[in-house]
């Protein structure tokens, strides 16, 4: 089985979105220069790596983006969490409505080898980490200061982490955690 990754951008302050859940200002580094909708150069070497079998997403970040126009930016399977399964989903779309495990789960059965990719907001976030699910956790950590908004790691247990892996580009530090000691 392959790594489980959560991967996530986070302001200086701690904050994954603003209070109203605007997340505009955290991910520019996502698009490209020219501000396009489109995935910069940075977010597809991220995914285009050879250890991404399957992705799972929160249900608002599969809204926020459109459903990635039903074309996802990196072609495996998506598992999104979600309390219910919209109409129109493209087919690349499983929509799992009974938790983070059986999410988790799908994904690994579908990604054998390969890695899994966590995306999404702090409340999957925190059940991946609360329930002890997370073999690393990659933050982006971008100079932008919210002020005030929706905590990443509030609410979870302690979390044995490994020193971090460092590479810093123009636009994030990308800070990448090994988890050693599992909240569960």
């Amino acid at each position: 089985m392959g790594t489980v990754v959560l991967d996530i951008t986070m302001s200086l302050d701690g904050f994954v979105a603003t209070p109203d859940h605007d997340t505009e200002r955290l991910h520019a580094w996502v698009f490209s220069d020219a501000g396009q909708t489109v995935f910069g150069p940075e977010v597809r070497e991220l995914m285009e790596t050879s250890w991404t079998g399957a992705v799972i997403a929160g249900r608002r970040t599969y809204d926020v983006s459109g459903g990635w126009g039903g074309d996802p930016p990196v072609p495996v399977p998506y598992f999104v969490i979600s309390h219910d399964v919209p109409e129109g989903a493209g087919e690349r779309f499983t929509f799992v409505t009974d938790g983070v495990r059986s999410a988790l789960e799908q994904a690994q059965a579908v990604a054998g080898d390969g890695g899994v990719y966590v995306m999404g907001g702090a409340d999957i976030a925190r059940q991946f980490l609360a329930a002890g699910l997370l073999d690393e956790i990659r933050v982006h950590l971008v100079p932008v200061l919210l002020g005030a908004g929706i905590p990443l790691f509030g609410g979870v247990g302690p979390v044995e982490l490994e020193p971090p892996r460092v590479r810093c580009f123009p636009r994030r530090t990308e800070l990448t955690y090994r988890v050693v000691g599992k909240a569960s």
